[in-house]
């Protein structure tokens, strides 16, 4: 739409276009790189732009000059995840996952400065963990929040530490950026991350990406386990059918995506 084209745009369509444009990025953009794709006069795209972060759908990042998505728009996102088809299906899944480890299992997304459980399936066994769906926890200790710094740029990734107090948690917290600048790194490498017991005494957990279908990362499949039960070696035995359920859950969640749109 750069060739000029911004002008055939509806007015009443214009707002949302950009939010899908903000959204296919996958990174902060500025109102020039969304406007590349669009064609919109200037002055229109950043009014558009100042309208969708006065209204939360869109929030200007720590630079002062990119923009990701907002409270409001982070929301909506969830909201979709949690359909009730999508729900449905989605729990079947767990329940299933859950009952192959015999742990609890959990679906994080990532917010703007911690990952929020969306989804649970709770163990059986009398001694579990307690963080129930909504439960916000950093990045940087846990296997989930891990994984998620994993998928960013190294430049977002930098200015994450840069503009984040690493408070330690437990023994086993890192709380040296270089350290945990090399943990990303490998799980990276490894498409899994684990915690440690960096997040909480006596639990390890073990989690993989949940792909869109651009094949970014938009949620984590992981599981907790105390320490008396499980070891990160053992925990690893489990990494097959966590990733074949996170496919699954791709698939579902982009299934329906395209049932949507049709």
């Amino acid at each position: 739409m750069a060739d000029g084209k911004g002008e055939t745009i509806p007015t009443n369509l214009r707002l949302l276009i950009v939010i899908e444009e903000t959204a296919r990025a996958g990174v902060p953009v500025t109102p020039t790189t969304v406007n590349a794709k669009l064609g919109l006069p200037k002055p229109t795209i950043h009014r558009l732009f100042s309208t969708l972060e006065e209204e939360g759908f869109l929030q200007r990042d720590l630079d002062g000059r990119t923009y990701s998505p907002g409270p409001r728009l982070r929301r909506m996102a969830g909201s979709v995840l949690s359909s009730l088809r999508i729900r449905t299906a989605r729990q079947a899944l767990l329940k299933k996952l859950s009952r192959e480890i015999g742990e609890t299992c959990n679906i994080a997304l990532p917010d703007r400065d911690a990952m929020i459980y969306l989804e649970r399936v709770e163990t059986e066994w009398p001694l579990r963990i307690q963080l129930p769906a909504g439960t916000r926890v950093p990045f940087y200790c846990t296997a989930s929040g891990k994984m998620y710094l994993s998928s960013l740029t190294q430049n977002h990734l930098q200015r994450y530490l840069d503009a984040t107090e690493l408070t330690r948690r437990t023994e086993n917290t890192i709380c040296d950026p270089h350290e945990l600048l090399k943990e990303i790194k490998q799980i990276r490498t490894q498409h899994y991350s684990l915690d440690r017991e960096e997040f909480m005494e006596n639990m390890i957990a073990l989690a993989v990406p949940i792909y869109d279908h651009n094949e970014r990362l938009m949620a984590t499949l992981s599981f907790h386990a105390p320490t008396p039960r499980f070891d990160t070696q053992k925990a690893i035995r489990f990494l097959a059918p966590l990733q074949r359920t996170a496919t699954e859950l791709s698939t579902l969640v982009s299934d329906q995506t395209i049932a949507d749109y049709n």
